[in-house]
């Protein structure tokens, strides 16, 4: 078997890894000294969650640590990226850390390095505590400071044995469906004047990444969700709508971080809140850039009555997953090749930072697990990276989403993972991704020999 058999052609130097979020596979959440979160409170009131769960215990990795590093090594992937909960370090927010959560993350990272398998460590995948929520979240600016004390914290603990950092994840997803349309913890539905949550968590993010350099992270990079947006037709109102939403949902977080601006579309909302200074501190220098994709975004224009003036459409034409998302590998090969176009010089190193699908296949009588939609996912989104490759794109990686089946927040328990957990028993089975994704990696490495 080589790795042409599988589709993609990729480097040997070609990372390939996996991911997780601490919420989202964690449970344990009243345990170890872990301190309430926004998704905790959010999870349990009555019709946030599709069916109706919540993350108490999920895939019960922090109980499983040895078990799913077992299962990373006979993955054969070079890197995990894993978050740490912050409510595990500071249960409050702030104060005194808790030991009991920096040794935990201490073991996993030993674990992980003893296996063979570089972390990649996020310090923010949207589990503030929620004491801080209490005080106005990423609505009020003194949540930077805490986030800056949280970094130095974790920094000084794990900066010398973690491969990569990113400091915040998507930043966008956090402002849009957490403060804007109130979809996502914490529930705010601000609109447009969701836009300070945006600077916060950007200048949040350029605090965490100068803690984390001084304490010795030789990578610090970002991971933001990028999508192409699409016109729902050639209308100029349609086009119109497109690019304003382009600034919002692209921009205004790849521009601050790589450029030192704001897109220019943008101006209007920014006034009183953006200090002296704080661009120069979003615009840390960056050692890759991590791209978050999973679907492209359909826009039109809404009617002059409508609070805001663009809505997102269907993106038809396409096969999608079990949760409705459009399935278009092209639209990652046109993401990479834009954004290389769009910014060159600016842009450092890229990985695609997370990419994955939702399919519930259950086991069958033998046990085994045939989630073919998923191989034929991850296939085609990896020719898509070496597709961007050959035209000049400097991708050095792909951590497919995710190791274990998890709670996808409001869709509740969902299965995006290479790993089938049973919901009662925590039994977990490798399903026929994981066996594809381990040949693959297995594969490439030989043809590159």
């Amino acid at each position: 078997m080589t790795a042409g058999d599988h589709g993609p052609r990729l480097p040997a130097s070609f990372r390939f890894g996996v991911g997780t979020s601490a919420y989202q596979v964690e449970g344990a959440v009243g345990e170890g000294g872990r301190g309430p979160s926004i998704w905790d409170t959010f999870a349990a009131e009555p019709g946030r969650i599709a069916d109706g769960s919540d993350a108490t215990t999920t895939a019960d990795h922090y109980h499983r640590v040895d078990e799913d590093v077992a299962l990373l090594r006979d993955l054969g992937v070079g890197g995990y990226r894993f978050s740490i909960a912050w409510p595990r370090i500071f249960p409050t927010g702030s104060g005194t850390p808790n030991p009991e959560g920096l040794d935990h993350y201490d073991r996993l990272v030993d674990r992980l390095l003893a296996a063979g398998v570089q972390p990649m460590a996020t310090l923010y995948h949207w589990d503030l505590p929620q004491a801080l929520e209490h005080d106005g979240g990423w609505l009020n600016r003194g949540t930077v400071d805490r986030f800056a004390d949280y970094a130095t914290v974790v920094a000084e603990r794990l900066a010398d044995r973690v491969e990569h950092w990113v400091p915040v994840n998507e930043p966008s997803v956090v402002t849009t469906f957490g403060y804007a349309t109130g979809e996502h913890a914490p529930g705010r539905r601000l609109l447009l004047d969701a836009t300070p949550a945006a600077h916060h968590l950007l200048l949040a993010h350029g605090r965490a990444a100068m803690a984390l350099r001084a304490a010795g992270a030789t990578s610090v990079g970002c991971a933001n969700n990028h999508a192409p947006v699409w016109p729902a037709s050639e209308d100029d109102a349609d086009v119109g709508a497109s690019k304003l939403f382009d600034a919002f949902w692209n921009g205004m977080y790849l521009e601050p971080m790589l450029l030192g601006r704001y897109p220019a579309d943008l101006q209007l909302l920014l006034d009183g809140f953006v200090h002296d200074g704080d661009l120069a501190t979003i615009r840390q220098p960056l050692d890759f850039y991590g791209v978050n994709y999973y679907t492209p975004i359909r826009i039109g224009v809404t009617d002059e009555t409508a609070p805001i003036p663009f809505e997102f459409r269907e993106v038809v034409g396409h096969a999608v997953t079990d949760v409705g998302w459009s399935v278009v590998p092209d639209a990652l090969r046109e993401w990479l090749i834009m954004f290389r176009a769009r910014l060159r010089a600016a842009v450092p190193p890229i990985f695609v930072t997370a990419s994955g699908c939702a399919y519930d296949v259950a086991p069958d009588a033998g046990g085994r697990v045939d989630d073919q939609a998923r191989i034929d996912y991850h296939a085609a989104h990896l020719k898509a990276v070496e597709e961007a490759i050959r035209m000049g794109v400097d991708v050095r990686g792909y951590y497919a989403w995710s190791l274990l089946d998890d709670f996808a927040w409001t869709l509740g328990q969902q299965r995006f993972g290479l790993v089938h957990v049973d919901r009662t028993t925590q039994a977990r089975t490798r399903k026929r991704s994981f066996e594809w994704y381990a040949d693959l990696i297995a594969a490439t490495r030989a043809g590159n020999d």
